[in-house]
């Protein structure tokens, strides 16, 4: 058995790629799924509808893939982080619909309790800040809201979407999570490798909801055959961001990555140490392995690929994404449009999660080329802002290539923005889907079918770097303009 399959569920589809013994593709299969919006600033998922194209996909790829599941030597799951699920344990049937990522529904509460000075303890055994962001008052509100939740906890299971794959994919047998994924939680003290008694208890989360927490590359238990035609083992768990860090082979303190999906995230390694972040930023786990834990300091960007997204359905300014970078490259040279993409609060390093989008600058010639090009702009303007916070935490500006991934990476003139407005390199990998690398290393590392860190790292292959080309005077006043349109939209 030399394939591995991974699978890929993000906030708007779900994917399942399988890899050969060379890491290369051999099938791929996506699907979407309903986007919820029952009230401003709520975003929920049906879980069943995910577990479902979960499923479905993975057969897909199998077909593509011309092999069968028992070909399959393991399976690895990446997935959306903080994503909330709370399920009957006998049913499997979730209470509610899953409250995604992006949800703000608990931003008074988590505003009550930084008004109670619960902020610091918080911080310091976690690495987070008290955002609606993150799972933990996510599972309050389900348990509190949720007819008869609070009173029947003893029946019921909390997980993010790893952990719902799980049980489902193993018929109910394996409650588990991995610790990247516990880290986002709000829940787990990222120093203890443990489940945080007190912060359960502040939120009056019951602990014998929560998984067990396993290492990235372990055992997950096998699938149930009635699913795929015979069991298949899963051994590998790592969060999206997590697992792109993975694939992009960022073994080493002080290396880079940026993923460009619906929001944009950036991880930089920091080794074995927990880098308290002065600047707002996330201390993080990136990995686990072998009971060895590795660190990072992390930036979220809630709005990055969803901007473009907006175009198209919001302001119904494009048809398809495709077509973004071609208005920027002939929109007007001597307009300077700024857009603030805040649609669901601002993320690193301000943390307003009340704010809203706004655009400045516009003039009666403004048009769909002007905002194609601010559009795409304003996600190098964030990535700048959470690369500068992670070096002031880093004691200073080092030397910096960041190495990048998603969906958006895919427009060279992005990315030769962000090369621009970075004054840095700007490295694209020949496979841009590392997330999905990430996770089928991790299950095939751990059942011998991959080769260990430093033979996998061996493997990382560049495309195309990106190297500034903007003076310096340029690229400082575009950069001061974004910074003057932030404090006008934090200021309203």
């Amino acid at each position: 058995m030399t394939f591995v399959l991974a699978i890929d569920q993000g906030t708007t589809s779900s994917r399942a790629i399988v890899f050969d013994a060379k890491m290369q593709i051999a099938g791929l299969a996506q699907e979407e799924f309903t986007q919820h919006f029952p009230a401003s600033g709520w975003v929920e998922h049906d879980a069943e509808e995910i577990f479902d194209t979960v499923v479905a996909t993975c057969r897909v790829a199998l077909e593509k893939a011309g092999v069968t599941a028992a070909e399959i030597a393991a399976i690895g799951i990446t997935n959306q982080r903080e994503t909330t699920v709370v399920w009957d344990k006998k049913s499997g049937r979730p209470v509610h619909r899953a409250i995604v990522w992006q949800d703000r529904r608990t931003a008074d509460f988590c505003s009550e309790l930084k008004g109670l000075g619960h902020e610091a303890e918080i911080s310091a055994k976690t690495g987070l800040l008290l955002d609606p962001y993150f799972s933990g008052t996510k599972l309050r509100w389900i348990l509190n809201e949720v007819e008869g939740a609070r009173a029947r906890t003893g029946e019921l299971l909390f997980g993010t979407i790893d952990s719902y794959l799980i049980w489902r994919l193993t018929g109910g047998k394996v409650h588990a999570t991995d610790a990247t994924n516990a880290s986002r939680t709000l829940l787990y003290d990222i120093h203890q490798n443990a489940w945080s008694e007190d912060i359960c208890a502040l939120l009056d989360v019951p602990m014998e909801m929560l998984p067990e927490v396993r290492d990235c590359a372990d055992d997950y238990g096998d699938t149930d055959p009635a699913l795929f035609g015979t069991s298949i083992p899963i051994r590998g768990v790592a969060g999206d961001q997590q697992a792109a860090t993975i694939g992009q082979a960022c073994f080493t303190r002080g290396m880079m990555k940026s993923t460009y999906g619906t929001g944009c995230f950036a991880l930089l390694n920091t080794g074995t140490e927990a880098v308290a972040s002065q600047n707002r930023l996330l201390t993080t786990i990136a990995y686990r392995l072998d009971g060895q834990t590795t660190y990072a300091l992390e930036g979220a960007i809630f709005i990055a690929g969803a901007v473009v997204q907006w175009l198209r359905d919001g302001l119904g300014i494009i048809d398809t994404a495709s077509v973004t970078q071609g208005l920027a490259e002939k929109a007007d040279p001597s307009q300077e449009v700024i857009l603030v993409p805040a649609f669901t609060g601002l993320g690193a390093p301000y943390w307003a999660p009340d704010c809203r989008g706004a655009v400045y600058g516009l003039t009666r010639n403004s048009g769909p080329k002007e905002f194609a090009r601010a559009a795409l702009e304003s996600v190098g303007f964030q990535t700048r802002d959470l690369i500068e916070a992670m070096q002031a935490d880093m004691g200073g500006p080092g030397e910096t290539v960041l190495r990048v991934d998603g969906g958006m990476t895919a427009s060279d003139w992005t990315m030769q923005f962000l090369s621009d407005i970075l004054a840095a390199p700007v490295d694209r990998p020949r496979i841009l889907e590392s997330t999905a690398v990430g996770a089928a290393w991790l299950a095939g590392m751990a059942v011998g079918v991959y080769p260990d860190k430093e033979g996998f790292a061996e493997t990382w292959a560049l495309e195309r770097r990106f190297e500034p080309a903007m003076d310096e005077a340029t690229r400082e006043a575009r950069y001061g303009a974004w910074q003057r349109a932030i404090k006008a939209t934090l200021s309203v």
